[in-house]
């Protein structure tokens, strides 16, 4: 290779703001920047804010160009007295796993041992300082929130991102889900980016949006810029077309000579903003000899500033690096500990004025000079695009950094190496392979339209079985991962029949995936002609397992129930019930299969089983960080919490989920905040989450969601009297048994609506249904409510029995709703037949009940009831929300349940700070001095 001129580098030390970033900030005055005194202001107050322990979190957006770097600047120089982090995005590190929070985060490492240790093991793992399995990204979230907490604990923290539209996607969310967590600690983050655009990670954080400077304010910089007279129409042609962008006013006179700005001989064509920055850039890039801007280009093309590796690889092309007489690189580049440039465009421009050869020689000799075993997966990504074609060494590099990347819980970062190996393998039916995980990876991004593409790759094969079943089941899940509605049941079902010959267990995994789909579709599953009942017949038709393990119990149970009916099915479904009880269950099945044995649970009338699947699905989800898990595991533990009675820790729970759902975005219906609603009481409350969640279940093709809908407004009209309308919600919500549980609670409601509007022979009918599964079952509470309809439907003298058999039956239960109904209808009919006051006291505990649980409409119901018996009863009120924020009350009811500040920060995203703050704010509002004092919570039902 021959060898440039000598290129001869001294440290002349990065700016004052970069030297100090991960360090503590020196005071010094900085005269705020012309035009933007308002914003300067904003950001002193900021500063003050985070001194005085109130977090504050700020998104600066703008154009190119127009001093989101340089009001960054000023923030740096005001915050005397807090340590500062601050990292830039860069646009080639963007794939990297990570790689801007590491940078952000690392001066705090020190403090690891300081978080919870789920959390420390997740960050830790992250951060590729220990192996394990790839962590859950919330659980880094909250990691990195509690880790800027103790790092903020003997100083305020000024944490400032740059370029963040750069930041790797990993890095971007964890920021995104800080941000919306600070609150009451010494903390602030500042993040400049160009406009979001279609990017809602930081969706929802104050932002202050810079606009251009106004007129007076861009003639003045113009003019410093400009020396000398200027044509009065040349300088309003710049101002007008410049649209008062600082770093467009200063760069235009760069390369142009004053005679040629003064008659407006030169002056640029039109074009966007940020291209003239940029040509500006290149523009001085030209006066530069040979070597600097090959130098420039190393340093360009490298994300980590590091001035030892870029010599490394400047030495390689032949670049003589001394440390004399270093040139100025026109102002582009400033060389100190870290090497930076002066603007993202003109990182941009230097990469845009090489050609496509050069690129690729700076990234092969930045290959070659990168530690193979340190930092493997920047070198891997150096040399995918120091290739021009395919490469096989260098696709397989990618492959083994996309498996380091996923093991360190980098989805986004696994997805980018595959898609490029994919692009790189010159082999077919490696090339197949590759694509498929790749595909894999996407989907669990919800990235489908990459899924999408990567599958057409891989259909252009050749494809063996196997993978031609792999497809078929990777287009399936990306249907329902689309919409949990009607369309990927025969999908998901046509992959489990392909790949039953191929590969048994992923055979069974996928039929039960596809029953799942089926559930969830329902009744709408016939938009597709393949529903629940046609999956579980092809399952019953596999070939067996000689060694069933809990997934086969699981599969034969709900295949059993679709295919040979209920009573059929009660053995083995009570077996399936009994292994996943069983103390050996495994995390990785319980978190995949629990939400199904939960179900069967509930559809059995077991409520012991119930009650330990449901809280065991939460604690391994909790404890995993699978919030995607999570919120499936407390909607089933909300609807079991509220049969028990339990009001407000369903509605603890409820709120619980709602904080789950949106920090990840779910689209879950919110089934347990629904029945929640239906109980307690309140018509108008509980109709405005009702009939949206109604509606947008149906569009979606997702009948399970229109049947929890309708059962719980049968629930609520029953509760508030109105037998009418609960008639007509509960027949439709018990006309589609496939639904499980939801359709059993439905048949209950229209038994007791009917029975109340003497429509007899459809009582008759719905109790035929009932008791064909209640008398299978067996359980106590199946039993209880048997008897309990058909007492609604028997005369005088059976009647009475019946009642006093449901009451004792359901007495050995933990249902305690389920009681209380019975125990209301028994005083009902007591009262009815003129025995008033052995109805008195049947309608006194009823009431009781009711009013404890907090189900208003039943207690009123109860109310009316024994006020009618003569007797002067005297209302239970629930006292209302007070002066409590919706936050503070939720903090409020987990401390009052027991749990320690550290426990609800987990459990609400939050840091044990902002806890601490929320209590000593509903101490205040309470008039109270401890949490012992929180026996009650304003707006609880007990």
């Amino acid at each position: 290779m021959d060898r440039e001129p000598a290129i001869n580098l001294v440290d002349r030390g990065a700016p004052m703001s970069r030297r100090r970033a991960g360090g503590r900030s020196t005071a010094r005055t900085v005269l705020p920047l012309r035009g933007r005194q308002a914003e300067c202001r904003r950001l002193q107050r900021l500063v003050e804010a985070a001194r005085h322990g109130d977090s504050q979190v700020l998104l600066i957006s703008g154009e190119a160009g127009i001093g989101k770097s340089a009001l960054l600047d000023y923030l740096v120089a005001e915050t005397a007295e807090c340590r500062v982090l601050r990292v830039a995005g860069v646009q080639a590190e963007a794939e990297l796993v990570f790689a801007g929070l590491h940078q952000l985060c690392a001066p705090l490492l020190d403090r690891l041992d300081r978080i919870p240790e789920p959390q420390r093991e997740a960050l830790s793992t992250a951060f590729g300082l220990r192996v394990g399995a790839a962590p859950d990204r919330f659980l880094v979230g909250l990691a990195v929130l509690s880790l800027m907490a103790a790092g903020a604990a003997e100083q305020p923290l000024i944490c400032v991102v740059d370029d963040a539209q750069w930041l790797d996607r990993a890095s971007a969310q964890t920021l995104a889900f800080v941000g919306r967590r600070l609150v009451a600690d010494p903390v602030a983050l500042v993040v400049a980016m160009r406009d979001p655009g279609d990017d809602q990670s930081y969706a929802g954080l104050p932002q202050l949006v810079l606009r251009g400077l106004l007129e007076a304010d861009a003639r003045e910089l113009l003019a410093g810029a400009i020396p000398g007279p200027l044509d009065e129409r040349v300088r309003d042609r710049i101002i007008a077309e410049m649209r008062g962008n600082p770093l467009a006013l200063l760069e235009l006179p760069r390369g142009l000579t004053y005679a040629e700005l003064a008659g407006g001989f030169r002056l640029p064509e039109e074009e966007d903003l940020a291209g003239r920055i940029e040509d500006s850039f290149q523009r001085r890039l030209a006066t530069l000899p040979p070597a600097a801007r090959r130098l420039l280009l190393v340093a360009g093309v490298d994300p980590t500033g590091d001035p030892a590796l870029i010599h490394r690889a400047a030495s390689r092309l032949g670049i003589t690096v001394d440390a004399h007489d270093l040139p100025e690189f026109a102002g582009l580049l400033d060389w100190g500990r870290h090497v930076t440039f002066r603007h993202p465009l003109a990182r941009s421009a230097v990469h845009r004025a090489a050609s496509p050869e050069e690129r690729r020689q700076a990234h092969r000799a930045l290959a070659e000079a990168t530690d193979p075993v340190r930092d493997a997966d920047r070198r891997a990504w150096h040399l995918a695009y120091s290739t021009e074609g395919p490469d096989e060494s260098v696709a397989a590099e990618l492959e083994r950094s996309a498996g380091r990347a996923r093991a360190r819980g980098g989805l986004a970062a696994a997805a980018a190496f595959l898609e490029r190996a994919t692009e790189l393998t010159p082999d077919p039916p490696q090339r197949v392979r590759r694509a498929i995980a790749a595909a894999e990876v996407t989907l669990q991004l919800g990235v489908l339209r990459s899924t999408s593409a990567l599958l057409s790759i891989a259909e252009n094969g050749p494809l063996n079985d196997l993978q031609r079943a792999q497809l078929d089941l990777l287009r399936a899940e990306a249907a329902f991962a689309a919409s949990r509605g009607h369309e990927a049941p025969p999908l998901l079902l046509g992959a489990a029949r392909r790949l039953e010959p191929l590969d048994a267990q992923l055979a069974r995994d996928t039929y039960l995936d596809a029953i799942s789909a089926a559930m969830f579709a329902g009744r709408l599953a016939s938009r597709t002609g393949v529903g629940v009942t046609e999956v579980a017949q092809a399952a019953r038709q596999r070939a067996r397992s000689p060694q069933p393990d809990r997934g086969d119990l699981l599969l034969d149970a709900l295949a059993g129930l679709f295919t040979d009916g209920y009573a059929a099915a009660v053995p083995s479904a009570q077996q399936a019930l009994r292994a996943f009880r069983a103390g050996d269950l495994s995390s990785d099945d319980g978190l995949r299969w629990l939400w199904l044995a939960d179900a069967i649970a509930a559809d059995q009338w077991d409520d012991q089983s119930w009650d330990v699947l449901s809280g065991r699905h939460s604690r391994l989800a909790r404890e995993a960080g699978a919030l995607s898990q999570l919120i499936l595991a407390l909607n089933s533990r909300i609807v079991f919490e509220l049969f028990t009675g339990h009001f407000r820790t369903a509605m603890a729970l409820t709120d619980e989920a709602a904080v789950v759902t949106e920090t990840i975005g779910s689209n879950l219906m919110p089934y347990g905040a629904v029945w929640l609603a239906a109980w307690r009481g309140s018509e108008e409350d509980a109709l405005q989450l009702i009939t949206p969640v109604s509606a947008e279940a149906a569009d979606r093709g997702e009948g399970i969601g229109v049947t929890v809908a309708q059962a719980a407004g049968a629930l609520l009209a029953n509760g508030l009297g109105r037998y009418e309308v609960a008639l007509v919600e509960a027949q439709r919500a018990s006309e589609s048994p496939v639904e499980l549980a939801a359709s059993n609670w439905g048949l209950t409601e229209l038994i007791e609506a009917a029975a109340r509007l003497g429509h007899d022979d459809l009582a008759a009918d719905a109790f035929a249904r009932l008791s064909e599964m209640t008398s299978a079952s067996g359980t106590e509470w199946a039993l209880g409510l048997e008897a309990r309809s058909r007492a609604l439907l028997s005369d005088a003298a059976e009647a009475e029995p019946l009642y006093r058999e449901a009451i004792a039956r359901l007495r050995r239960t933990g249902v305690r709703t389920e009681l209380a109904r019975a125990t209301l209808l028994y005083g009902e009919w007591l009262r009815r037949r003129g025995r008033r006051l052995d109805a008195r006291e049947q309608l006194r505990s009823a009431n009781e009940m009711f009013s404890v649980m907090g189900a208003a409409a039943f207690a009123e119901r109860a109310w009316r009831e024994l006020a009618a018996t003569g007797e002067k009863a005297r209302k239970r009120t629930v006292p209302s929300t007070g002066r409590l924020t919706a936050r503070e009350t939720q903090i409020a009811r987990l401390a009052r349940d027991g749990l320690s500040n550290p426990e609800i920060a987990t459990r609400l995203f939050v840091s044990p700070r902002t806890v601490e703050y929320h209590l000593g704010n509903v101490f205040t509002k309470l008039g109270i001095t401890s949490r012992h004092e929180l026996n009650r919570v304003p707006g609880d039902v007990t």
